[in-house]
């Protein structure tokens, strides 16, 4: 009976998402299409591929920060490259921002791929474009699943700060909070769960947990919710003060390999961050995705693809809107 109830719980969930998933026919998504550069640029994806590969293979945490770009962009005035422009004129860059600033990296690579496709195809593919392919690419390079990524977004020609500090999901947000801020960008519950699970790689800095081994609740005691031979082990290297920028992995089992020990990490009380754990304890259905991911690794695999073509889709610019930069730090009217 119980078994039962959790599949009809997951049957609610899961059967939404698949009716809206990958059988949609082409154009895709608002206009954007995998095969959009197939004739103006038939080697873009290849391109990306092979410098993200070589960044992967120089350092493995560079898959996780380049996830994390994308997600950063598309969380901010939708996946438009805003992320990527740096402090000018007219622009007050998004790298300054509370949860980009000191923490958001990979752009040398975005850099390294953009010279080498306007090399190629000169002012075809767009930095956002870019993004999308290189968080694809990624995921597939630490062992996680592939999916088409829909294509023809252009740049942004500014940036929001304010968006930025605003609008991206913190690790010390209330799930209700988080639940809003994908809300607000036409994702659901499945897609909060599924790309939390993109926490399966990559590291946190100490300044991002502290308050859950020290005074999560502001009585001056760690988080119950948190294992206590774990947060001993974190306290060791996340201090009361000092050490903000300490590094911890966010899958404590398995690092560098997209799996889903992240999940079963969260039933075991090793999450990492407040908005993992939450995901368990403070929402029945959030809770059942957890232990289903857990349970089924092809389940969280096909989400989190889904999941990241959604998020993909958030308010692109098309057709003649933006442009497509030639350097992805700046316009292309710079002075």
């Amino acid at each position: 009976m119980a078994t039962s109830m959790v599949c009809l719980v997951m049957l609610c969930l899961v059967s939404p998402l698949f009716l809206a998933g990958p059988v949609r026919s082409n154009p895709w998504y608002g206009g954007l299409f995998p095969q959009f550069y197939d004739h103006s640029c038939p080697k873009a994806k290849e391109i990306v591929h092979s410098i993200v590969a070589q960044a992967v293979a120089r350092e493995t945490r560079m898959a996780a920060s380049l996830v994390r770009l994308h997600f950063h962009d598309c969380f901010v005035k939708g996946c438009d490259a805003s992320v990527l422009l740096d402090n000018s004129t007219n622009i007050v860059s998004e790298k300054g921002s509370n949860p980009n600033m000191n923490s958001i990296r990979g752009f040398e690579v975005v850099d390294e791929i953009k010279v080498a496709l306007e090399t190629a195809c000169p002012g075809v593919v767009s930095c956002a474009d870019i993004l999308a392919l290189a968080a694809r690419d990624s995921t597939i390079l630490v062992g996680g699943p592939y999916w088409e990524v829909p294509l023809g977004r252009r740049d942004s020609l500014g940036a929001s700060i304010q968006g930025s500090n605003n609008d991206i999901p913190a690790p010390n947000n209330t799930l209700p909070t988080i639940i809003t801020k994908f809300k607000r960008l036409g994702l659901n519950i499945v897609d909060v769960v599924a790309l939390s699970g993109g926490h399966t790689i990559g590291l946190s800095r100490c300044t991002s947990f502290r308050q859950r081994l020290y005074n999560q609740s502001g009585n001056g005691l760690a988080d119950s919710t948190l294992d206590v031979s774990y947060a001993a082990q974190l306290r060791q290297g996340c201090p009361r003060s000092g050490g903000d920028n300490n590094l911890f992995p966010l899958d404590v089992v398995t690092s560098t390999k997209f799996d889903n020990f992240y999940f079963k990490n969260i039933l075991a009380g090793r999450g990492l961050l407040s908005s993992d754990e939450v995901l368990l304890t403070k929402s029945a259905e959030t809770a059942a995705l957890v232990k289903a991911y857990a349970d089924d690794v092809h389940l969280f695999f096909q989400h989190f693809a889904q999941s990241m073509v959604n998020m993909g889709n958030i308010t692109p610019l098309t057709g003649s809107q933006g442009e497509i930069r030639k350097n992805c730090r700046r316009l292309n009217n710079f002075h």
